[in-house]
């Protein structure tokens, strides 16, 4: 099949260059995808014929995904000082938007062992600035319900979709009291605007730097989950040693910034380990709904590093045994 014939049975993107076409009247283009998603989600790179600055182009099938609030919370982030793409149109009827592009190379393509400090330090600084700007009512709570309701996802797409095991009654009773007590000590941490998937994929090499995207889902909630997202990425990992490190070095500059982190940085550890048990889990379960249910299973590739991240937290706290029990039986080392 042809390019143009291809191109003519996808039927959203034949709306999609009408779209262009109207709001960019006499100008030639061409596009070309610019980055894949978990999500329902597109991008592509239009690039004018004429000279002229690269523009990002966002494809979200409305019945799919919420657009609208891509847009408020790109203006919230904008406000606070965050370098967000900037809406140079919008559909959202049709589920369209026009974007700045943030650049090429995002985080995950470049970053080494030795770029690492240097990208860590902006990112940091940009999460404490986006946190700042934190106020109450702004965005949706992060509340207990859905806290649970991610939880949820693990033993009902990991372990039973994807793994087949089915829980004993006491097993289930076991695991919903340890993820009782997660969702708990997730309320008791204080509460700032969260980006919830504050990793390097998200994060754009670009002046200033870093560029963030991927946000539309961001709520406020626990003050520890976002930078918790940024050393315990979904696509690669450190070593603990230089984790803590930069661990206190956002824990120092967050202090130095009056932002309600604890007082002790062991404290603030456990913050992180515990937020942390809840993100990986709810990943597990995630990665296996994407795989089984939306026919996309490269992303379970990853899965064996969330049981890495996971094992250790799980072995430092007692409150955890039980939990440590059913991973240890039923997930593959």
């Amino acid at each position: 099949m042809t390019e143009s014939a291809q191109e003519s049975n996808d039927l959203r993107l034949v709306q999609l260059k009408k779209w262009l076409t109207s709001e960019l009247p006499g100008r030639e283009f061409t596009l070309a995808p610019a980055s894949a998603d978990a999500s329902f989600r597109r991008y592509f790179r239009l690039t004018p014929a004429e000279a002229g600055a690269t523009l990002i182009v966002m494809d979200a099938p409305p019945e799919r995904e919420d657009s609208a609030a891509f847009v408020r919370i790109a203006e919230l982030m904008r406000t606070a000082g965050v370098h967000v793409p900037k809406i140079l149109a919008q559909d959202l009827a049709q589920g369209f938007l026009l974007l700045s592009d943030l650049g090429h190379q995002t985080y995950l393509q470049v970053i080494t062992g030795d770029n690492a400090g240097r990208l860590f330090d902006d990112a940091i600084n940009a999460l404490i600035t986006w946190q700042q700007a934190s106020q109450p009512g702004v965005l949706n709570d992060y509340d207990a319900s859905e806290l649970e309701r991610e939880l949820q996802f693990f033993p009902q797409w990991y372990l039973q979709r994807h793994l087949q095991i089915e829980l004993s009654a006491d097993e289930q009773a076991a695991m919903a009291r340890v993820f009782a007590d997660i969702v708990n000590a997730a309320q008791n941490q204080a509460k700032v605007f969260v980006h919830r998937d504050y990793m390097p994929r998200n994060l754009m090499l670009s002046e200033p730097n870093p560029g963030v995207l991927d946000f539309q889902d961001a709520r406020y909630g626990p003050i520890a989950y976002d930078v918790l997202c940024l050393f315990k990425d979904a696509f690669l990992s450190w070593p603990e040693r230089r984790v803590t490190g930069w661990l206190e070095q956002y824990w120092h500059a967050a202090r130095a910034a009056g932002l309600p982190v604890p007082g002790d940085f062991q404290q603030f550890q456990r913050d992180v380990d515990w937020i942390g048990v809840q993100r990986h889990l709810k990943v597990l379960g995630i990665f296996a709904r994407i795989c089984h249910r939306d026919g996309k299973p490269h992303y379970l590739q990853d899965a064996p590093r969330f049981l890495n991240y996971l094992r250790p937290v799980l072995a430092r706290y007692p409150e955890f045994e039980a939990l440590a029990a059913i991973v240890n039986k039923y997930c593959p080392h």
